[in-house]
């Protein structure tokens, strides 16, 4: 049997918000056409949102207290000095580490990280590659580890470009204006020069190797779009007023450019696979191209990575993946557990992400492992490398530093070692911060708040430039750790356990130690008023930050601070200016959708409710108000299972949900009243349709009616069985309902079956008469499980709620909807009192019929479960 393939495709910070214009004006073509023959939807990231951090995750379907990978820089292995993140630090099993394992062939090309290049059966180009040295008279060798299998070098090595190989035919369809640089004091073409050349040297290699190599799993990593956008988001339109017009002037195309490279690329490499290959386009983060541009990054460590946006984008067609739909709930680390289910491998238990099944056309229930870590055997990882094996890359470096994700290590190794390993540790406390796990935070956090670190010394700082020692904010005296970071931490933790004296005393120390006080803490002191019941203190500190500099956030937090208070109303109207600033933040729909509960207006309570869960598909909070608003419009069935999902994701906490589960249970337990909605006359053009659960004798009530002498709309495809054996009157279209009713007009004065859950789906503008078959729960489903070879006495339950919420949605349906008439026919009567059933059913449709051919329908013996 052939294996599909899977093609795994990162662009770094890739956003929707700026893919969506680009595609309508017909400008990432290759992307647009994937979407059309695939899914697309949001991809929502972690905390802290470091790139190797997420591509790790990516990879592992972990989180990075599990996969071990904490940041840009990693200590050597032999504790004497730092360098760029490597693969030594990751320590869970990648998606190519398993498939080697399972025998499969995997090409990985620029993964982030991925040096030292592990033996994996296959081809991997480490993310060294691309990495060669701005000065065109200096020579960038290959190092040892770049490439596996080695002996590959020499075919690749000459596939990279250089920076000064970027001529004017590159640079001026994506920066116009080039000519008007002046670039002895503007290095923007210098960095597009180096950008441009590295992504280029990834595609060169990516394509080379899926032409000419077997393989089953193939991901390539661009960091193109991520760079762009941090040398030049802030010129991006539309035009923020601190940006100089002749600055805009020149790069106002840069990032739009970034997108349309890549896009290119990616039509490239569809070009070369072939229609039983899967393709996966993801970002690891969104960018910030609105009012939330950063144009001066505060001292903060990795400042930039302020700038990232909580949703990145995923892409992906394929043999089995639905066509042309929106997906929902998306997260990094689902990645690696859905591609082993592709190739029909177990899904580690230990792994934090899972299955989206919902990609699907045809799906299997995934198959699991307690974990791939305890698998002994051939992963094809690294073991026991040395110092030289990893050799300090400058450039690589040098790069963070220009970025701006890590400062200029310094030249005192000791200090440089002291500052790696703070750093790494704070990652740590910041990602079980984002799991709220808050209590394995706060115990790193309180560790490095505790530490006596050195002072810099004149010595230290000798060798600095003026520029550098600015730009750092350091000064001979002050700690070589700045800890404000950490009680930025703790102060959220203990707001997060209300601990309102202790975060005001975290509030207090960070005022000493920032004496100019330029962080933003106006949320914090409004949370600390509010928990002390000082409501209009708090009020006012958010207004006064509104005055200042209006946010999403802060109105947000207004809206709280009324809801708290119980002023509805007023709540209402911050949350909704909350959105109108940024729409697609959960936790501003799902905090509207509770005040609207509040208000009354459960329908648009329950569409906040449900953007929210599509937002981020694990939130508790959002599926709990989901399901009060679902119980007060009736949907009682529906509003357990949000109630039940609500619980499970947040066991301890949702006690509440608990109880509404109950009270739910109770109103479910009353049997439904079944009341017609009929007047007994003949209706100009009307459809009759017989509806029903399945197995309740729609099939016999359609004989009866053509036997009466209605025309009936069917097409014959399905034919008679023993299950049926006078036919089941089927018109296939009807599957459809949901998708296309416009056939419903050649329907009109016939009859035509339409199963329960489609009647919502009919057009409003005709006429309908529902015969609606009605037959004991119990007998319905023990009728098809016998009907598909299943033990009739084994009761799936699942399947009988879910038949008592059909019921329930019918009877709200047909009281709705004012060209509907419905009434109820049980089937028991067809069989026992079918004089009866004829005359109702013939009053109801106002047509005279032949009673007497009609009542020759009607066989008890394929009345099969009789009670």
């Amino acid at each position: 049997m052939k294996q599909n393939k899977v093609l795994l495709i990162g662009w770094d910070a890739a956003d929707w918000k700026i893919i969506w214009p680009l595609i309508t004006k017909g400008e990432m073509p290759a992307l647009k056409k994937l979407m059309d023959k695939g899914v697309y939807g949001n991809m929502s990231t972690m905390n802290p949102p470091y790139s190797p951090m997420l591509w790790s995750s990516v990879a592992t379907g972990k989180t990075p207290d599990k996969h071990g990978v904490l940041g840009f820089i990693e200590l050597m292995p032999n504790n004497k000095g730092v360098r760029p993140v490597t693969t030594n630090s990751r320590k869970a099993k990648a998606i190519w580490n398993i498939l080697h394992y399972k025998g499969y062939k995997s090409n990985l090309v620029g993964w982030w990280p991925s040096f030292p290049a592990e033996p994996i059966n296959g081809v991997v180009v480490s993310d060294k590659f691309q990495k060669v040295n701005k000065d065109p008279n200096k020579k960038s060798p290959i190092v040892k580890g770049t490439i596996h299998p080695e002996s590959l070098t020499k075919e690749l090595q000459d596939l990279r470009m250089f920076p000064h190989e970027i001529t004017e035919a590159h640079i001026l369809p994506c920066i116009p204006n080039a000519a008007k640089i002046n670039q002895e004091k503007d290095r923007g073409l210098d960095n597009f020069a180096k950008m441009l050349a590295e992504s280029t040297s990834v595609h060169a290699a990516a394509t080379n190797v899926m032409r000419t190599t077997e393989w089953d799993f193939m991901a390539v990593y661009y960091d193109l779009i991520d760079h762009f956008c941090h040398a030049f988001m802030k010129f991006y339109p539309p035009k923020l007023k601190a940006v100089p017009q002749d600055a805009f002037d020149i790069y106002n195309e840069a990032v739009i450019s970034a997108y349309k490279i890549q896009d290119m690329m990616l039509a490239r490499k569809m070009e070369l696979v072939d229609a039983d290959t899967t393709i996966i386009v993801m970002s690891d983060h969104g960018f910030e191209s609105g009012h939330r541009r950063i144009l001066k990054m505060p001292k903060y460590p990795a400042a930039p990575a302020l700038e990232h946006r909580q949703f990145g984008m995923f892409v992906a067609a394929g043999p089995n993946i639905k066509q042309n739909e929106k997906v929902f709930g998306l997260g990094l680390i689902d990645i690696a557990p859905t591609i082993l289910h592709m190739f029909n491998l177990p899904v580690g238990k230990d792994m934090d992400g899972k299955v989206a099944l919902d990609l699907f056309k045809e799906t299997t229930q995934p198959k699991y492992i307690d974990s791939w870590e305890n698998v002994k055997g051939d992963f094809a990882q690294l073991e026991g490398v040395s110092d030289s094996d990893s050799l300090s890359d400058q450039e690589t470096m040098q790069q963070l530093v220009d970025l701006g994700y890590i400062d200029k290590p310094d030249e005192k190794i000791e200090i440089a070692i002291l500052k790696t390993k703070c750093d790494l540790k704070h990652n740590l406390a910041r990602v079980f911060l984002g799991k709220k796990d808050y209590e394995s935070s706060n115990e790193i956090l309180l560790e490095l708040i505790n530490d006596d670190y050195p002072k810099y010394k004149k010595s230290d700082l000798e060798g600095k430039t003026e520029e550098q020692l600015k730009k750092q904010d350091i000064k001979e005296g002050d700690s070589v750790i700045d800890v404000i970071p950490y009680y930025m931490d703790l102060l959220s933790i203990a707001l997060a356990y209300k601990q309102f004296e202790k975060a005001e005393g975290y509030l207090q120390q960070l005022r000493t130690l920032d004496k100019n006080f330029e962080i933003n803490t106006y949320f914090s002191e409004a949370r600390i008023l509010v928990g002390k019941g000082k409501v209009n203190e708090a009020l006012r500190v958010l207004e006064l930050a509104k005055s200042k500099k209006p946010n999403a956030e802060i109105w947000y937090q207004i809206g709280k601070i009324h809801m708290q208070i119980n002023q509805f109303q007023e709540a209402r109207e911050a949350f909704e200016n909350a959105l109108k600033i940024e729409i697609d933040r959960s936790q501003y729909h799902q905090a509207l959708a509770a005040v609207l509960i509040r208000l009354k207006d459960y329908e648009e309570a329950a569409e906040h409710a449900l953007t929210a869960i599509e937002l981020v598909k694990y939130y508790p909070e959002a599926h709990y108000t989901l399901g009060e608003a679902l119980e007060k419009l009736g949907d009682l069935e529906n509003a357990k299972i949000a109630y039940e999902t609500a619980s499970r994701l947040k066991p301890v906490e949702h006690k509440r949900a608990k109880k509404a589960i109950e009270n739910v249970e109770e109103k479910l337990s009353e049997p439904t009243t079944l009341n017609d909605k009929a007047a007994y006359k003949y209706r100009k053009d009307q459809i009759i349709i017989v509806s029903g659960l399945p197995r309740s004798g729609t099939s016999v009530m359609m004989q009866m009616l053509h036997r009466g002498g209605v025309e009936v709309l069917t097409d014959g495809n399905r034919k008679s069985d023993d299950s049926n054996p006078k036919g089941y009157f089927e018109y296939d279209p009807v599957m459809a309902l949901h998708k296309d009713n416009s056939w419903l007009d050649i329907a009109q004065n016939k009859s035509v079956k339409i199963v329960a859950p489609l009647l919502k789906f009919l057009d409003p503008k005709y006429r309908y008469k529902v015969i609606f078959m009605n037959r004991d729960l119990t007998e319905v489903v023990k009728s098809q499980q016998k009907m598909i070879g299943k033990d009739p006495d084994v009761l799936p339950v699942k399947l009988f709620e879910a038949y008592k919420k059909h019921l329930n949605q019918v009877a709200v349906w047909k009281d709705k909807e004012p060209s509907v008439e419905l009434i109820y026919v049980n089937y028991k009567d067809v069989l026992n009192d079918t004089d009866k059933v004829i005359e109702k059913v013939t009053s109801f449709v106002g047509v005279d019929l032949d009673k007497k051919e009609m009542i020759k329908c009607v066989d008890t013996s394929l009345y099969r479960n009789k009670v």
